[in-house]
């Protein structure tokens, strides 16, 4: 392995409170459970396969830039999954696409100083400053977060209608929380940490509900219905929000107080999203109404499909129940890459479950993709 992407993986592995080989050997002969398959239908789930379409779809978004901002929330959470990919890729491009991606950026975060979107491009930052140790990379992230806790805002309300400066939408637990977290490993400061995790519980307080285990997307929707009558709960939001968690849980120390807690709610999430889970492997954009969103939807279940893999890895969902489901859902997700590598039935950008066309792609879809990757290539490394 290159030596920067073996210095990945050896961060990604080192910084997790339970250890795991982010890059097991192809010829790994870790005792399985018998619950594994090598293939599921058509799609093989092996790390070699695993890795193959992983790189496919990275090549084909390469190829294929995102028009959107390159600090942009969107950019953020393809940069992430770029990342994953990079720490078991032999192929050096991928890393090197992320330093360029930085360099151009002059490391900066997006331009509105408290909203979790324009923090999301950090956490490929910090991932980056691990390798190379060189502070230039998190200096502005820093400079950033250190006003946000000198300067804190005086809205305490979380109604959305009020604004965002606050984690005021589920999809900021992705976006915000774990760029806080790598910050605080990074630099060795806990008042990061001591925020990510003070907001965290705010943003869970509010949007939270206890009985369906699930968040809401923002204050509009705690009184809304879907067709047949249950609530709105959006699969990508509630995606964000795992993805969001196990992201969290990576880096969280693993004597942290409040740690048995986000293990817990992982663990509640997980049963209950199971329960969704449609025949085909995937989620559907709402998860309490599939029948009137039928579409195939990849960008919820590919951080469904990460999050509950990187559970599985961890020891904390048990593999019994849970690793036929991720192998399941990532056959799925494979079926969604067209042959020249897009990813498609991607939902575009919105807030709520909606219909959209076949052959829709977006970055943070491909991202979603590629963290559901790295951790199934685990998974099927073990």
């Amino acid at each position: 392995m290159h030596n920067s992407l073996r210095s990945l993986a050896t961060f990604i592995a080192l910084a997790s409170p339970i250890l795991i080989p982010v890059a097991a050997p192809l010829n790994a002969q870790t005792p399985t459970t018998g619950v594994a398959n090598a293939t599921v239908g058509s799609v093989s789930i092996t790390p070699a396969a695993v890795l193959k379409v992983m790189e496919s779809v990275a090549d084909w978004q390469l190829a294929h830039p995102s028009r959107h901002p390159t600090t942009d929330w969107t950019q953020g959470a393809g940069y992430a999954g770029f990342m994953a990919l990079a720490g078991i890729s032999k192929d050096p491009q991928y890393l090197n696409a992320m330093l360029t991606m930085g360099r151009k950026n002059q490391w900066k975060l997006g331009p509105m100083k408290y909203h979790a979107d324009d923090h999301c491009v950090g956490q490929a930052y910090v991932e980056l400053y691990q390798l190379k140790k060189d502070p230039a990379m998190i200096d502005p992230m820093r400079e950033r977060f250190d006003f946000i806790l000198a300067n804190q805002p005086a809205n305490t309300n979380l109604d959305i209608l009020r604004g965002q400066d606050r984690w005021s939408w589920c999809d900021a637990l992705f976006m915000g929380p774990p760029a806080w977290v790598q910050l605080s490993v990074a630099t060795g400061d806990p008042k990061y940490l001591d925020y990510a995790v003070q907001e965290w519980w705010r943003t869970t307080n509010y949007l939270y509900d206890k009985d369906e285990h699930l968040y809401y997307r923002d204050s509009k929707y705690f009184s809304q219905k879907e067709v047949n009558g249950q609530k709105v709960f959006w699969s990508r939001g509630n995606g964000w929000v795992m993805g969001g968690l196990v992201r969290v849980l990576q880096y969280l120390p693993k004597n942290h107080p409040d740690r048995p807690r986000f293990e817990q709610l992982l663990k509640d999430m997980a049963a209950k999203i199971l329960t969704c889970q449609q025949p085909d492997g995937l989620w559907r954009a709402s998860l309490l109404d599939p029948e009137t969103y039928k579409l195939k939807e990849a960008s919820g279940s590919g951080f469904y499909t990460y999050a509950l893999a990187w559970g599985v890895n961890h020891g904390l969902l048990d593999r019994t129940q849970f690793e036929p489901a991720v192998r399941k859902a990532w056959a799925a997700l494979v079926e969604c890459v067209a042959a020249d590598g897009k990813l498609i039935h991607v939902q575009p950008i919105g807030e709520s479950p909606l219909s959209f066309k076949d052959d829709s792609t977006e970055i943070y879809g491909v991202g979603a993709f590629l963290l559901a990757g790295s951790e199934v290539y685990r998974l099927a490394s073990m």
